[in-house]
């Protein structure tokens, strides 16, 4: 374990400090000088906990607490305050200061609040989200990787998971935002409640506002009887709105209401109905600029930015693209019955160079196509050929049939890649029009292509 430093002008004070905490085994470091405990922490030093005065010779107690919380911000700082200096240790708090402790110090409170500190820092410390057995026992989805990244978005996680602030999770398709959303709710206090998901940019808002908030018998045409909404069904629980960037102006006015005050209305109805969720956003647009552009409204946003989390793209994480292979591969060796399922080293090499605009979504989709077509256990770079092999240094000719003139192989190209740009805009169920704004086009010449390329409406 890392030392205790102690910052204290009072000799006496520290060594009894240090007497008392070597009796639990504790190393420490003493400074009788607010400067110097000031300017050792910025050098990067860093302390199990930081035990420290309030009135120090040179830098005050505050200005320790400043720097402590910048050097290491998960280290805990505890505050020593004698009398009159009250206001001053609630200052410290506010700065970050783990606890504060009046004089004359009481050895065993002190030890106590020490221990907690340690267990405090220990669960900070240790990213349970990301080990097997814990996601096992608390039944939440894979989430896979060691990335500096993911560590650290996994670990924001488990900190707001507990409350019931709206989280915002913010990232390119395909990144896992889903996932996250979920682990979030399964280690809230309401995992044993509903968790409702719906996709915003699935639904035409002609329809969105009665999934969302229901209807009354009679209150349209064909509404035959009373319609409970998305809202409704997750009371009590966690209702998580996915692309929440392409809400229409109406739908975000309505939907302002249900996050702002936990009420909501059903189309037809008079009375507001209150529910009691908690709220998961996500959304692949830069919500900020949505704002700017006058497309979101300023307030539902300042509302649902309560806790934002950025899920990186995988391109931003390449150190997980070995251990998402992996994790793929094992599951694909248990459902095509292939035991011996393996990749070799240049397949996994030609992953990895690859950027994966389509992020974790297509890399498992590429796993899976090439554990399909590989002959015998062991998929090879040539199992892996598409658009990923053609950007990773892989010969472009694998990919794309590069014979004739120089027109027919553009043509051949051209129709890769639009393809490809098709699918992937219309991902998740989007709707035409959603994909065509995407890819900059006119929904009539979208609806052309995916005729001509075979593509399927979504559902």
């Amino acid at each position: 374990m890392k030392k205790i430093l102690i910052v204290e002008d009072k000799e006496s004070l520290a060594r009894m400090l240090e007497e008392a905490l070597a009796t639990e085994g504790l190393e420490t470091e003493w400074w009788g000088n607010g400067s110097e405990a000031v300017r050792r922490l910025a050098e990067g030093r860093r302390y199990a906990a930081v035990l420290t005065d309030l009135r120090l010779p040179g830098a005050d107690g505050l200005a320790v607490v400043r720097q402590a919380r910048e050097n290491d911000p998960e280290c805990p700082v505890i505050v020593m305050t004698g009398f009159g200096t009250i206001e001053t240790a609630v200052e410290a708090m506010r700065l970050g200061a783990y606890d504060f402790i009046e004089k004359p110090i009481d050895v065993e409170h002190l030890l106590m609040v020490l221990r907690r500190c340690r267990e405090h820092r220990d669960l900070q410390t240790e990213n349970l989200l990301l080990r097997e057995e814990f996601q096992k026992r608390h039944d939440l989805p894979s989430i896979v990787g060691d990335s500096p990244k993911l560590q650290e978005i996994s670990l924001q996680i488990q900190k707001v998971a507990p409350t019931d602030s709206t989280v915002l999770l913010q990232g390119e398709s395909g990144t896992g935002k889903e996932l996250f959303a979920r682990a979030i709710h399964r280690l809230s206090p309401r995992r044993e409640r509903p968790f409702v998901a719906i996709n915003c940019a699935a639904i035409p808002d002609t329809l969105l506002e009665n999934e969302l908030f229901g209807h009354e018998r009679g209150s349209y045409t064909g509404a035959s009887g009373r319609h409970a909404g998305k809202f409704e069904l997750a009371d009590s629980g966690t209702i998580f709105l996915d692309e929440i960037g392409e809400l229409g102006a109406g739908v975000q006015a309505k939907l302002l209401r249900a996050v702002q005050e936990r009420q909501i209305q059903r189309i037809g109805g008079n009375a507001p109905i209150d529910v009691d969720v908690r709220i998961i956003c996500a959304t692949n647009r830069d919500l900020g600029e949505s704002v700017r552009a006058g497309r979101f409204r300023e307030d539902l946003f300042f509302r649902i930015n309560v806790f934002p989390v950025t899920v990186p793209p995988l391109r931003a994480r390449r150190e997980d693209i070995d251990a998402l292979t992996s994790f793929f591969i094992e599951r694909l060796a248990r459902e095509l019955g292939k035991s011996g399922l393996r990749i070799s080293d240049p397949a996994r090499a030609s992953l990895r160079r690859y950027d994966w605009p389509g992020n974790i979504r297509e890399l498992e989709n590429c796993i899976e196509r090439a554990a399909i077509l590989c002959d015998g256990d062991t998929i090879q770079p040539k199992d892996v050929v598409n658009i990923a092999t053609a950007s990773s240094g892989t010969s472009i000719d694998s990919a794309i049939d590069l014979s004739g003139t120089l027109t027919e192989a553009t043509e051949r190209a051209v129709r890769i890649i639009e393809k490809y740009k098709i699918e992937e805009a219309l991902r998740d169920g989007r709707t035409v029009a959603v994909a065509a704004e995407r890819l900059g086009i006119a929904a009539r010449t979208l609806t052309g292509k995916m005729r001509e390329y075979g593509i399927e409406p979504p559902e």
